[in-house]
């Protein structure tokens, strides 16, 4: 599929299934810790500054944001997890608006769930990873921010992540750079596959 990344937008919010958009255009959808690095890897994939907006202060994704690229592919960008300031009664509201959009969204194909290549997964990052193998989501783990890693050092964080995640063969695995595009054609190809 040609998708002219160019021609991107962000087509709305959503808190709920209500406001989800009412078609067949498939959605991939984009999880992880509050400072991972989302919004950056969906500015880079689409190759724009700041369509997804990137602040210095986590958590402030709130709802699901669907972005529409070129009439044929959507993101979905669901709220950063893990972020201590926020309220536990929020939190918990979060994860049933994250949990209901993944569990029951037909134009699901698949979660890019991003994690930091520097550090071990967290205990949010696992669980969510293992939520995704539960329902049978297909699963493309980015790990972010390699520039701030020596090359030569990447596979043994690689390993490592693995190894926390528990991770399936299975799911794609891609080290991802928003500064130097590392990773960048390897996201695309592994999105494009699942849709």
């Amino acid at each position: 599929m040609e998708i002219n990344t160019h021609n991107a937008e962000i087509l709305l919010s959503a808190a709920n299934k209500s406001h989800y958009p009412q078609d067949s255009i498939p959605e991939i959808a984009l999880a992880g810790r509050s400072n991972v690095g989302k919004s950056s890897f969906i500015n880079t994939l689409l190759n724009r500054k700041n369509l997804a907006r990137t602040s210095g202060k986590p958590g402030k994704t709130q709802l699901l944001n669907f972005f529409d690229i070129d009439g044929k592919l959507r993101f979905v960008d669901v709220p950063g997890y893990g972020y201590a300031k926020v309220s536990k009664s929020e939190r918990a509201k979060w994860g049933k608006m994250i949990e209901e959009y993944l569990t029951s969204r037909d134009n699901l194909r698949a979660v890019v769930s991003l994690v930091d290549l520097r550090h071990d997964p967290s205990a949010d990052d696992v669980q969510m990873y293992e939520f995704l193998k539960y329902y049978e989501i297909p699963v493309i783990v980015v790990a972010t921010k390699a520039d701030k890693i020596p090359r030569g050092k990447w596979n043994k964080h690689e390993s490592a992540i693995k190894k926390k995640l528990n991770f399936d063969k299975s799911d794609d695995f891609i080290i991802f750079s928003s500064v130097n595009k590392a990773g960048l054609d390897e996201a695309w190809d592994a999105i494009l596959a699942k849709i």
